[in-house]
């Protein structure tokens, strides 16, 4: 007998997890698939920590990231755990430099509060930067980190609280979508539902094109490196920020690091993008390249001296990247039952509760109070069905 649900989610990441949690909030009897375990390694949702921040290039991220903050925070505190933790943040740059200039622009368009330093003042306020003369910094207070791998299992542990049923490990092999509902296949079990949402990650383009949708997506396998700071204390959240180096040269494009709450984690430094993207998780190569770690290390001796420490762990991470690096949270253009979200491009877990609920809203009402206007699929061309 096929068992009927409201709502099945596909992919337990990120956005995956925190979509499951508003569809049962809002009284769904909902099913959240996962093809590896939970809290797995292979994607993009995994680890200790990662940024959370106003401060983009695009008023209209910034303008989400003001729906996303209180999400947050009411999910902590249903949590009873923290999640977030404020640190500040500092982009810092040559103001000549493009992304420095589109950034302050952003921030003034949405009257968002920083702080302007100049070199002195970043030395002054942070000594472990060694800044270059003429370089400057956009300060911002509320950004942070979000502690990766809890916020996911928070997501699905209330998720289930109300309800959902959670199946890992349960690889689907066909979505069947009817006028008036859909069939999900797994490698064991056959289910129906009135809706479905699709967030499975760098596996979107091939569970996508099922469905008659072309999606130009590429996988950029990152890598993430964890250095051994020579005095551990001035590398904590209370005394080092989130930064972002605007620069695009020999240490890739945008570099940026994270403060430990851990000495035993080490300074995560890593770069924005830069990296060979590949086609299907298939043709991933998650062996971690010692000539990368090397080069970050080299960023960390000119800027960040008592970060370049040993190296304590390194690992990859999978980016599912757009051509124009924007989000996709959308309705299917045949099958508005179908929801999707895909193409998170590197930066957006700290979206990740508020793209839930964005594509709960979507599966259950076709709409949605917040901005989906960058993330149209229409953008690209889709086939048709």
């Amino acid at each position: 007998m096929v068992q009927h649900f409201d709502a099945i989610v596909i992919g337990a990441g990120g956005v995956g997890s925190a979509a499951a949690y508003y569809l049962a909030t809002s009284g769904q009897r909902v099913l959240l698939l996962e093809q590896f375990e939970l809290n797995h390694r292979n994607g993009s949702s995994y680890g200790y920590s990662r940024v959370i921040r106003y401060t983009y290039d695009n008023p209209i991220y910034i303008n989400l990231m003001r729906d996303a903050y209180p999400l947050w925070f009411a999910l902590q505190d249903e949590a009873e755990e923290q999640l977030y933790v404020k640190t500040g943040g500092l982009d810092f740059g040559f103001p000549e430099t493009d992304t420095f200039q589109a950034l302050k622009a952003s921030m003034d368009e949405a009257q968002l509060d920083y702080e302007h330093l100049s070199q002195a003042d970043i030395q002054r306020r942070y000594p472990q930067f060694t800044l270059k003369a003429g370089m400057e910094g956009l300060f911002q207070s509320e950004s942070g980190l979000l502690r990766t791998s809890r916020c996911v299992l928070a997501h699905v542990r209330l998720a289930q609280k109300r309800g959902a049923q959670v199946m890992d490990q349960t690889p689907v092999v066909k979505v069947t979508p009817g006028a008036n509902g859909v069939e999900v296949k797994t490698d064991r079990d056959v289910f129906s539902c009135d809706r479905i949402v699709l967030t499975v990650g760098s596996w979107a383009k091939a569970i996508l094109a099922d469905q008659g949708i072309d999606l130009p997506l590429k996988i950029m396998p990152c890598q993430l490196g964890f250095y051994q700071p020579e005095t551990p204390a001035d590398f904590t959240p209370g005394t080092f920020p989130v930064f972002f180096a605007h620069m695009n040269g020999i240490y890739g494009e945008m570099p940026y690091g994270i403060p430990h709450e851990d000495p035993s984690l080490g300074v995560k430094l890593t770069t924005f993008y830069g990296w060979d993207t590949v086609n299907t998780p298939g043709d991933v190569d998650y062996t971690p390249s010692d000539l990368w770690t090397e080069h970050i290390r080299n960023f960390a001796r000119e800027y960040i001296p008592g970060a370049a420490g040993p190296l304590l762990s390194t690992r990859r991470c999978l980016y599912t990247v757009t051509p124009d690096k924007d989000f996709i949270v959308d309705q299917h253009p045949h099958y508005p039952h179908v929801v999707i979200g895909a193409g998170f491009s590197g930066h957006g877990f700290k979206f990740t509760t508020l793209m839930g609920k964005m594509l709960a809203d979507l599966a259950i009402n076709g709409s949605t109070p917040h901005d989906t206007s960058l993330f149209k699929v229409g953008r690209f061309q889709p086939l048709s069905v």
